[in-house]
């Protein structure tokens, strides 16, 4: 037997990869939210100062650094912050998601007015998609494709630049749960990437879509890592803005609304009670659902469990608010997954089936309807 349980402060389950617990049932998101409260900021601070000073203009097209965007509330929040408060000369670099919604396309078209240099990279649509559905059948993730082309090609397009500091938003292991290997570590790596961001399953993929007929290596151009040689030649460096700052994405989406012309959905999301983030891609919707066939909690535990540590929501009140949203099948785009995936319904649902945790779940009338009462320990 199995015990599942969820954090004693927050919502996070114990099914959640590489999440951990201290004695008292507090999961790492909530200690680690603790431990910012007496964390030497200054020496963080110092720590981000220097590698400003040694990467400012530091090649002579005049960029200082990358920020990869969506158009969204964090990567222009990041990028605002550095140009504004730090005087440096981001480029912001944005991968054309697979099946983009209207509203994040108006959102980065807004950010770009606002004041930045950007590029636009659109990786092979058909690859794209090869790549995509192999995640999607192969391990459940349905934008593993474009996941991979917003590390990989971003890191092409600092070395092409020649700009070799790349700044992510929030290292989401450390701020939301999961490994803490990271939490005091100001730089990452492209190995950390391939096992943790990409579930060590990257080879495998890639050369899944080689095997291909239509597919060359040519093709997967955007998808391809630098050698350890190349990122030493180019002193490449990965850092998240979270290491630096206490990471709080309310204050980014009041600070993207006013500074960049960030909006938020005027109705609900399927899935979640927020209306502010995730809104620039159809795949996420299926993507929080997966999540939640596949671990017991989707997007709604994850935004409560964000507005339980910043303090805006009690536990209790996330309870009700868990139990409402979370169990929501994607509905609102299947038509859109299906000819995306070239599959039809049956074969869609099949994979849904492949990824439901029989141990938490039982199908109902054709919808897997949870065992468990989101809260209450139980085992399996």
């Amino acid at each position: 037997m199995k015990k599942i349980f969820w954090c004693k402060t927050c919502l996070n389950m114990s099914t959640r990869p590489r999440i951990s617990f201290d004695e008292n049932g507090s999961c790492n998101a909530c200690q680690w939210k603790e431990e910012k409260k007496d964390l030497n900021w200054s020496n963080r601070q110092e720590e981000l100062d220097a590698l400003l000073n040694k990467y400012r203009s530091s090649n002579s097209k005049g960029f200082d650094c990358i920020v990869p965007v969506s158009g969204g509330k964090d990567g222009s929040y990041v990028a605002y912050t550095l140009k504004h408060k730090y005087g440096m000369n981001p480029l912001a670099v944005t991968i054309r998601p697979a099946l983009s919604l209207e509203l994040g396309d108006e959102n980065l078209s807004n950010f770009i007015a606002s004041g930045f240099n950007h590029i636009h990279i659109s990786p092979d649509a058909n690859v794209m998609q090869k790549l995509n559905k192999l995640g999607f059948v192969e391990k459940g993730f349905p934008y593993y494709g474009w996941l991979i082309a917003i590390k990989t090609a971003v890191i092409q397009t600092a070395m092409n630049f020649g700009i070799p500091l790349i700044f992510y938003g929030e290292d989401g292991e450390v701020e939301y749960g999961g490994s803490t290997e990271s939490k005091n570590k100001a730089l990452y790596d492209i190995e950390y990437m391939k096992r943790v961001y990409f579930e060590g399953g990257y080879e495998k993929v890639f050369n899944e879509v080689l095997k291909q007929p239509d597919v060359n290596e040519g093709d997967l151009a955007f998808w391809k890592f630098p050698t350890d040689e190349q990122v030493s030649e180019s002193e490449l460096a990965f850092t998240h803005w979270s290491y630096f700052e206490a990471w709080d994405s309310y204050r980014n989406y009041v600070v993207a609304k006013e500074h960049c012309g960030l909006k938020e959905k005027e109705e609900g999301t399927a899935g979640t009670f927020t209306n502010f983030a995730q809104n620039d891609q159809a795949l996420y919707s299926l993507h929080a659902y997966l999540m939640y066939l596949k671990f017991g909690f989707g997007r709604a535990t994850q935004d409560a469990g964000i507005e339980i540590r910043r303090g805006a929501m009690t536990r209790e009140q996330a309870l009700n608010l868990v139990a409402a949203y979370d169990n929501q099948y994607p509905h609102e785009f299947i038509d859109l997954y299906l000819d995306y995936y070239k599959m039809t319904k049956d074969e869609f649902d099949v994979v849904l089936d492949k990824y439901a945790n029989k141990d938490l779940f039982e199908k109902v009338n054709g919808i897997w309807e949870p065992k468990f009462t989101v809260g209450e320990d139980f085992e399996v």
